[in-house]
């Protein structure tokens, strides 16, 4: 727990990852309370997340329930191997003298697990993933193993897209003037930003990014993963030290590994296991030679999209100036969907953008466009330009593409002339906690902060996930379900994702079918009382940022 920061065991605290309850929980623990620099709430009496401990009897019936369905893959892979089962997937070669093509247990899992509930997935979509999409309905006739297409689609409410603030459309402003750059500069702009790839409305979009995020300078990316993957290696080296929260996204991860620092992880948005290894690593310096490290490079998200958490950008902060370090924010899914400018969590917060040293963001989830930033000094941006393997190898953004992100970044800041950025923020923080708030009142287990776009729903177990998905879909509800390996083996979950072109109606109306499968699949577990915060906006009717 962060010091001075006290929990009251008795009621439901608004303290930062407990639940009122307990001070560990499926391994988040208690960090402390959270801030709202230059509001008026202070940030440690508004931070409220939740991360429930896990019911041992669901604990318990997932392990079995794993365990049994690897024991039938093993006897059935036995069956395939003396030839009684027919083999339909793409197995070993088992040629003498090589090493294994493939990893065994992944490929295991694959055959064994997976293909039994692999049509909750990789659903092809037939329309705009807008607030509404059609899902194209696909038949196997071999459990699982292969799909097919049927001339049929179901229209259903879009809750599993990243489409935060409702700009993927296909009318309106921001399509108007997509069709007139593609008219105008085609679908593509024919190289690098080194080898005359770099168009006019390139450098328009790199200064209105940096506008808009409040730094020096700017640059784009065409891909959001390549953002940090290529980006990072020109920031830390050998001889340098990245300090990643362990639930960081695959591409910080691979940015990290592709540096040649050394990597450490820290438990989960843990402002205490932080500091105790910052501390190490300053006395100690590197391993050996005992140096001091050439840099020390703090690696965090905004949003975690698989927790639904907010890091606590504030004490993140407040070690780095302590112990001399960098931070490296990634806001892929809290850029316009956090703060009250929707400019991400350092709005949310109320941090000045300069204390964050590289600010990264996508244009996937709030833009309804494609590829990444980094943003920050014109002298870091400057180093990227020359040396980032995103500005050398890769051909820069589309034209149409840099449109979209121009324009719908202009409505946001109100370049526009009207108030319709400002009403879809609005609009969001509104359905964001209206959601979480009715799921807790309906006896769901929430994970995440209040605020966060991305709504964890926990299930637990493996097969009951696949029957949400398949239930809520049959009752014209579209969402995503997760299981192991993208988490902890006993935390399968449904994950939802509001947006601001959800109207009420559709809220509720996605509610009263969640209400209606979790009753059917008894997936109500939760046993906290329900959190103050969602009384008092109830009471008020308006959700208090």
């Amino acid at each position: 727990m962060a010091p001075g920061g006290e929990v009251n065991l008795e009621t439901v605290n608004t303290n930062g990852k407990i639940n009122g309850k307990v001070h560990y929980s499926n391994g988040h623990k208690t960090n402390g309370t959270h801030h709202k620099y230059g509001h008026d709430l202070d940030w440690r009496s508004s931070w409220w997340e939740s991360f429930e401990e896990t019911p041992l009897y669901a604990a318990v019936w997932t392990y079995l329930g794993y365990g049994l369905l690897v024991l039938v893959g093993h006897i059935r892979d036995f069956m395939r191997n003396i030839g009684i089962e027919s083999q339909k997937s793409c197995t070993e070669p088992k040629l003498p003298g090589f090493v294994p093509l493939y990893q065994s247990w992944e490929s295991f899992y694959t055959r064994n697990l997976y293909r039994r509930i692999r049509d909750c997935w990789n659903r092809p979509i037939c329309s705009v993933a807008g607030e509404y999409m059609d899902v194209m309905e696909r038949k196997t006739y071999d459990n699982g193993w292969n799909f097919e297409l049927t001339d049929k689609s179901q229209r259903v409410m879009n809750f599993g897209s990243y489409n935060y603030l409702g700009f993927s459309e296909n009318k309106g402003p921001c399509k108007d003037a997509v069709e007139i750059v593609t008219s105008q500069y085609g679908i593509t702009s024919g190289g690098s930003r080194q080898e005359l790839g770099y168009l006019d409305i390139h450098k328009e979009l790199d200064d209105l990014v940096a506008q808009y995020l409040g730094v020096e300078a700017a640059m784009t990316v065409p891909m959001g993963f390549a953002t940090n993957s290529m980006n990072m290696p020109c920031l830390v080296s050998k001889g340098c030290l990245i300090f990643s929260d362990e639930l960081n996204h695959a591409s910080l991860v691979l940015g990290s590994r592709l540096t040649g620092a050394t990597i450490k992880t820290y438990k989960h948005n843990d402002m205490e296991d932080l500091e105790k290894k910052l501390k190490q690593a300053v006395v100690h310096g590197q391993p050996r030679t005992h140096r001091p490290w050439k840099k020390i490079l703090i690696v965090v998200e905004g949003v975690w999209s698989m927790e639904g958490s907010v890091v606590c950008l504030p004490e993140v902060l407040r070690l780095k100036k302590k112990y001399k370090a960098y931070i490296y924010l990634d806001e892929a899914h809290s850029i316009g969907a956090m703060g009250p400018r929707g400019r991400g969590v350092v709005d949310y917060f109320g941090i000045d953008p300069r204390d964050i040293d590289i600010m990264m963001g996508t244009f996937t989830k709030s833009f309804g466009s494609a590829g990444g930033y980094i943003g920050g000094t014109r002298k870091l941006i400057n180093h990227l330009r020359c040396n980032s393997h995103a500005a050398v190898y890769s051909p820069s953004m589309p034209p149409p593409v840099a449109q979209q992100i121009i324009s719908s970044m202009k409505i946001i800041m109100g370049k526009d002339g009207t108030g319709e950025g400002l009403r879809r923020v609005q609009q969001l923080k509104t359905n964001i906690r209206y959601f979480r708030r009715r799921l807790h009142e309906l006896g769901y287990i929430i994970y995440g902060n209040r605020d966060s776009p991305v709504v964890p729903l926990l299930i637990y177990y493996p097969a009951r996930a696949g029957c949400f998905s398949r239930e809520c879909l049959k009752r014209g509800l579209g969402t995503v379900v997760v299981g192991f390996p993208a988490t902890p083996i006993i935390e399968s979950r449904a994950r939802f994702c509001l947006s601001a072109a959800h109207t009420r109606e559709m809220v509720d109306k996605a509610l009263d079918i969640i209400d209606e499968v979790g009753t059917l699949l008894k997936l109500k577990y939760s046993r906290m009382e329900v959190p103050q915060w969602c009384e008092d906006d109830k009471n008020a009717n308006v959700p208090i940022h």
